[in-house]
Order: C-alpha cells, then sequence, then structure tokens
C-alpha cells in the first residue's frame, strides 16, 4: 500500500473519530472524552492492518458501531467505549483481562457479552448464531447495553451488507428478521427496527423491494395532496387550544406495506394506510401530558368522523416497549381514511429511541414506571433459569413470547397483566405465579367457567380456581403460549420423566439380572435397537411408563433367535413400506451424493438435471420465477425454498451453515403444478368464462379445477401445469379479466 493511499485511509478514519466525538460532545452524556479516545486508540491498534470484507480498514466498523450507540440510540461513554472494542477480545490477541485491566469491569463486561462465539463449537448441536443469542440474553440480565451493541453492530453489518456473498447475505438476513428487528422493537428501538426490516427487504427481495419504493415514488404527489387538504383544519384547531406541536407525514415503510401485500393478497394500491400524520405537542405540564392527549383527540373528533373500530388507545397502559399513544383513522373531506397518531415529545422520543430515551425523562414526573425494563428482563431470566434442552427450543420460546401483539386482562382484583395474543387463561394462571399455574384446576372467564385452553382478549377479567395438588399434564402444553408457562410445565414433566427414565433403567437392569445377563452395554444396546429405540435412555422412559413390558421376546433376541418385536412404542403404528430396491434406494443416494459434492460458497444453477437431485418443499411449493434458496437438511438432502418460505427464517437463523445460494436456470422444459385461488359474483355463464381463459393457454395443463357457490359468491381452487411463475401471473390476469371474477391470486 502506498504512503499516499496510508495518508488518505488514515485521514477518513481521523474524521469519523471526531465525527464520532462530536456526536457525544453535543449529548446529554458529555463528560468522559478521554476515555472515549483511549478506546478509539486501542481499538485503532488492535485491528491495525486487518480489513474488512468491502477492503476499507477494520477500524471504521467499530467507529460505525459507536456512533450508532451513541447518535442514533443516546448512550453514554461506557457503551461507546464498548462498542469501539466490541472485536477486539475475538479478532486480537487481547482478552477480556486486558479490557477489564485498562478500561474497568464494566466495559469489559459488556464487549464480553458482545463477543461472538468461537465459530464451530456448536456446530454438532445446531446454531451457534442461537447460542450466540442465548449469551447475550444471559449476559444481558446483568446490563440492557449488551444487547443495545449487539443492535447497533447488526445494523452497521446490514448496512454495508452489498460487500458479502449472497449465500451470507441470505443468512445474515434471517438473522436478522428472526431476532434482531425483533428485539430492536422490543427494546422500543423504532426506527433502527425498520431500517433492519427495509435493509433485510431489499436483500432477500430485491425486486420486490424495487416495486414498492417505484409505487412510492409515483404515488407521493398524491399523498402530499391529501396531506395538504388534510392538515390546515387540525392545524387551526390545535392553534385555538394554544397547543405547542409539529406535524410529521409518517409513510409507512416498504417492509410494512409488502408485508401486508402478502399477507392480505392486495396490490399496492388496496393497502390504505400507508399515510399517517403524526402530531407530536409539547406539554404545558408534563403531568397532564396524557390529559392533552385526550383533549387534542376529542378536537379532532370534532373535525373529521373517526373510524368506529380502528381506535387504539396506549396512554394509560403503554405497550412492552414503554411506546404511547392514541392512533385513529379519520374520514378525509377527499373521502379517503388518513390515520392520526398523538404523542408527545416525550413519547416520540421513546418510540424512536426506545428505552435509553427514558434517561431523559424519569426525574421529569412523567409517569413512566422504570420498571417495565426490569419486568422484561426478568421474563427472559425465568426463561433462562430453566433453559430447554436445545438452544434453538429457547430461541423459538424467547422469540414467540417477547416479540408479539399483546393483551391486557385483568384479575378478580382488577389488576392489569399483559400477555402475548393468543394466551390462554393457564398462561394467566401461571403468570400470576408458578403455584398458582401448576396448582389450577378450572378458570372463570367475565364470571363463566371455561376450559383451560380458552384464548383469553383484552379486557377480560379472570378467576383461576385452585387446588391443593400439582395438576400438570402433558397436554397443557399445548394449551400455553408463554415462556414462563411452557418453562414450568416442561421442567415438570422432564423432572417426572427423569424419574421414570431412573426406574425404567432400575427394572431393565433387574430384568436381564433375574435372567443371568450382566447389565453391560452391549445387552443394553440390543435392547433399545430391538425395541426401535435410537438411545438407551428412549428405553428406559418407555419401560418406567409402562409402554413397554419386557419378557420371553426380548430374552428371546438376547439368545440369538429370530423374533418379532412386540413393541407397545408409538412406532407399532407406523406401517413400514418396502422401497423399490433398484429405484427409492438408488435415487436418495443419488440426492444425497449431489448435496454433499456441492461447493456452498457458490450459487447453483437449478436446470433440469439438478433440480431432479433436490427436494422441492411441499409448504411453499416453489417454481421457476421465484426467489429461492438451498438448505442441506439433516438427511444431506439439499431443499429449494421460496425465501418466504415459513421455514426459511429459521433455517437461514439456525443453520445458516447449511444454507447454499440458488438461482434458475430453467428452459421451459419441465412443469410445476401450481394452485390459483379464484372468488367472485356468482352469475350464470361464470364456469364458461373460466373456461374460455384457460383455454387460451394452450401450453399449459389445466390438473384440477373446484368451484363452490353459496349466496351469490364463489369460490375456488384451480391446480395448473406451469413453467414459471410469470405463467401463473399471465393466468391471474386472464382471470381478473372476467366481469364476475373479483379475485384470482396464486394460492401458497
Amino acid at each position: 500500500m502506498t504512503t499516499a493511499q496510508e495518508q488518505r485511509e488514515e485521514k477518513m478514519i481521523q474524521e469519523a473519530f471526531e465525527k464520532l466525538k462530536e456526536g457525544y460532545m453535543s449529548s446529554n452524556h458529555r463528560g468522559k472524552i478521554e476515555l472515549i479516545t483511549r478506546a478509539f486508540n486501542f481499538a485503532k491498534a488492535a485491528h491495525r492492518g486487518v480489513r474488512r470484507r468491502s477492503g476499507e480498514p477494520y477500524i471504521m466498523h467499530p467507529l460505525a458501531v459507536a456512533r450508532i450507540c451513541s447518535e442514533e440510540i443516546g448512550l453514554g461513554s461506557t457503551t461507546i467505549c464498548a462498542a469501539l472494542l466490541h472485536d477486539v477480545v475475538e479478532d486480537t490477541e487481547y482478552n477480556r483481562n486486558d479490557i477489564a485491566n485498562i478500561f474497568g469491569e464494566k466495559i469489559a463486561n459488556i464487549v464480553e457479552g458482545v463477543t461472538k462465539v468461537e465459530s464451530g463449537i456448536f456446530a454438532d448441536k445446531g446454531s451457534s448464531q442461537a447460542e450466540t443469542f442465548k449469551k447475550i440474553l444471559l449476559t444481558m440480565s446483568d446490563d440492557i447495553r449488551v444487547i443495545l451493541v449487539k443492535i447497533a453492530d447488526r445494523l452497521h453489518n446490514m448496512r454495508t451488507l452489498a460487500s458479502m456473498p449472497q449465500r451470507k447475505q441470505m443468512k445474515i438476513v434471517g438473522e436478522t428478521l428472526f431476532i434482531y428487528a425483533p428485539l430492536a422493537d422490543r427494546l422500543g428501538l423504532n426506527r433502527i427496527k425498520t431500517e433492519l426490516e427495509n435493509l433485510s427487504f431489499r436483500y432477500e427481495h430485491p425486486e420486490e423491494y424495487k416495486m414498492v419504493n417505484d409505487k412510492l415514488h409515483e404515488s407521493k404527489m398524491e399523498r402530499d395532496d391529501a396531506i395538504r387538504d388534510f392538515t390546515p383544519a387540525i392545524c387551526q384547531a390545535l392553534d385555538a387550544m394554544g397547543v405547542t406541536y409539529t406535524l410529521k407525514a409518517r409513510v409507512k415503510s416498504p417492509f410494512s406495506i409488502w408485508q401486508k401485500m402478502v399477507r392480505k393478497k392486495v396490490p399496492f394500491e388496496e393497502v390504505f394506510d400507508i399515510l399517517a400524520v403524526r402530531i407530536i405537542f409539547t406539554p404545558k405540564d408534563r403531568k397532564q401530558e396524557i390529559a392533552e392527549c385526550y383533549a387534542i383527540y376529542a378536537a379532532l373528533t370534532q373535525i373529521y368522523t373517526p373510524h368506529p373500530t380502528r381506535f387504539r388507545d396506549w396512554l394509560a397502559v403503554p405497550k412492552a416497549n414503554g411506546y404511547q399513544a392514541l392512533h385513529n383513522t379519520f374520514m378525509s373531506k377527499q373521502g379517503e381514511w388518513i390515520e392520526v397518531q398523538i404523542r408527545s415529545d416525550r413519547m416520540d422520543d421513546i418510540a424512536e429511541q426506545g428505552f435509553a430515551a427514558h434517561w431523559k425523562y424519569k426525574d421529569q414526573g412523567a409517569g413512566y414506571d422504570e420498571n417495565e425494563l426490569d419486568s422484561w428482563v426478568n421474563s427472559i431470566k425465568q426463561i433462562l433459569d430453566d433453559p430447554q434442552p436445545d438452544t434453538l427450543d429457547l430461541l423459538d420460546t424467547i422469540k414467540l413470547n417477547l416479540f408479539v401483539s399483546e393483551i391486557n386482562v385483568f384479575s378478580p382484583k382488577g389488576d392489569i397483566v399483559t400477555l402475548p395474543q393468543g394466551a390462554s387463561v393457564l398462561d394467566f394462571a401461571f403468570a400470576i405465579h408458578s403455584f398458582v399455574g401448576s396448582h389450577c384446576l378450572s378458570a372463570k372467564v367475565n364470571h363463566h367457567l371455561v376450559p383451560l385452553s380458552y384464548r383469553l382478549q383484552s379486557g377480560d377479567q379472570v378467576q383461576i380456581i385452585t387446588g391443593n395438588e400439582n395438576n400438570i399434564i402433558p397436554e397443557w402444553l399445548g394449551y400455553v403460549t408463554t415462556a414462563k408457562a411452557k418453562g414450568k410445565i416442561s421442567a415438570f414433566l422432564r423432572r417426572i420423566d427423569r424419574e421414570k427414565q431412573r426406574e425404567g433403567e432400575q427394572i431393565v437392569a433387574d430384568f436381564l439380572r433375574s435372567h443371568d445377563y450382566d447389565p453391560n452395554t452391549s445387552h443394553i444396546n440390543k435392547l433399545y435397537a430391538f425395541h426401535h429405540f435410537t438411545r438407551p435412555d428412549e428405553l428406559y422412559l418407555s419401560v418406567g411408563k409402562g409402554k413397554i413390558v419386557l419378557g420371553d421376546a426380548d430374552l428371546n433376541m438376547l439368545k440369538g433367535k429370530k423374533t418379532k418385536v412386540r413393541s407397545k412404542g408409538w412406532r407399532r403404528y407406523v406401517p413400514f413400506i418396502k422401497p423399490k430396491v433398484n429405484e427409492t434406494i438408488r435415487m436418495e443416494g443419488s440426492i444425497q451424493d449431489f448435496a454433499k459434492a456441492l461447493n456452498r460458497s457458490q450459487t447453483l444453477l437449478l436446470d433440469e438435471n439438478s433440480l431432479p437431485k433436490c427436494v422441492v418443499c411441499s409448504h411453499c411449493r416453489p417454481i421457476p420465477g421465484d426467489e429461492v434458496f438451498g438448505y442441506i437438511n439433516q438427511k444431506e438432502e439439499l431443499e429449494i425454498h421460496r425465501r418466504d418460505c415459513e421455514h426459511a427464517l429459521k433455517f437461514k437463523t439456525s443453520f445458516g451453515q447449511n444454507i447454499v445460494a440458488v438461482d434458475w436456470d430453467m428452459h421451459r422444459k419441465m412443469t410445476f403444478d401450481s394452485y390459483i385461488y379464484i372468488e367472485g359474483r356468482d352469475a350464470k355463464g361464470v364456469l364458461q368464462n373460466i373456461s374460455n381463459v384457460l383455454i387460451t393457454f394452450q401450453s399449459l395443463d389445466l390438473k384440477g379445477i373446484e368451484i363452490r357457490a353459496k349466496d351469490g359468491i364463489f369460490q375456488g381452487e384451480l391446480c395448473i401445469g406451469v413453467y414459471d411463475a410469470q405463467d401463473v401471473q399471465n393466468v391471474c390476469a386472464h382471470l381478473q379479466q372476467i366481469e364476475q371474477v373479483t379475485r384470482a391470486v396464486r394460492k401458497d
């Protein structure tokens, strides 16, 4: 590298550090610039000579992460130093003790929490990323700043994702959507959450991302006109009230728009809540800001008609991430529904910066409950106190409970309990106390007796009736959704299983000794294999539970006599179908050999030769033209999935090392079954009109058709053999031109 290039890079690094200092000095945390400078110099020296995949000096990454922590999350010097040093322990010869000796225990603890798990350690157990996440959560229980630095680290990695190969892009995007975006949302980092989702959308579905952005650009003038017509009357009312306020037009994010399009199967033009107006006011009295919110809302109802079912009140009971606001949709004078969000400047800061913003207001009498964050962290601790045997199960449990919509229900005394949407009365019981949950007999909701599986709605009042004994049964796992309930039930059942397993082990040993056989590994292995188990503990558990009774058949097997197992296990219900030797077995071998021989760092082209050696997902049914990826499963087979497959996120997050980049290279020689959902007004000749459309596509095969009509409406499904996704779009477009057809879309 030339001296001139070194000088340019040194200048670039120093300019980046000066911007970091400027941002810090303009914040509320001013005072420890010397500590930040020392951390920067240390990290710069430690990473000297190392470059990122993009080619820039590595130190630019910690600098960028530190700026995100400082400017976009609002954190102070301790976190900024930890961000500057977050990769030092992992990537250099320095260790945690070095960091602690130079910068103190707090910074060292955060750096240790953020440091990634070494690659390969957990490869045989699943996902190192899942183990990393578990480690972060464990450390986060002591210091929430760990997860904030990790989110900042992920945000910068996403901003620079273009330099990564496609296979790694898919893995990183999967992790981001599955873990980091929901975590950012749960911590109230709305702006960061939105950017993580949009960046993921950009790399995961580039064509759809471009389409949505193009549509947003094309419709900008219409939205500007709507705002110009809608806001003057609001401004006039607020001015008359003497309110100090700012009006902002908020446009729904591309990712959110696309999600709604996919979920409701509607085009961009039919997503009606793209535009919203945000009223951000400065309260005259901080203690009266909630009352002022309601007053502003009341004034709006005198101008425009509110939607009867879209009112959302997060003032008295904020969202779990601290979000507070009033939302409703109002009918404009031009006949359009426009959402209005009302929140104070404090609420707006919290909505954008999350819990970090609470520090600015905690001494101003705003009425915020500082225990909310502690409550969330404690809920994680409860999960980690009794971790699942599989870290991937743990990941699912945490995601299920911490990142979903919430409901508020009431105890008999009127206390509010916040639960995930879809929670049952049994979840409520465990939320009250583990003893209440485990001893639950029945429940009343709104004074009516309901089953324990009853799903609660916001506003329900719940009374739990308990008994004197522990009533937990395996079926309860199917009733509950919360991490606490699942964890406590699973822990109890595992404890019972361990006891039964020990009983079974003793029974097996006694059986062998009573017939003059030593209970050694050789004899145990023969027994569990004889009963079609893969491990001894499975045999012990079945024997302990009485599902298997050892007898003459087992003795005959041990003596070498041919006999059939009389297993009482579940396998006796599964029929064994003998494969055709020259067909199935040979094909399985070729599929596995094909997957093993793949170069995972290169993009595989799916053509007429390679596709038959892959397993095509039966859930998402990908066809040429769909955005797809490959996943090597535990059977060493290459599965092909659509990128929006319901299994995709988990595969990319949990088994990122098994992802293979694939692309289509078909030549219209193979057809694929595709299903089209169709609905419309029932009328004479509608079936004939549908048939006429299908006849025009002579190169496509109609595999099946089912139409049902009731009360003047028909619904149906077509199965057509097509060459690619464009064929499906063409058929749907022609079907929708039929007068009676209101909808024709590809069915997932």
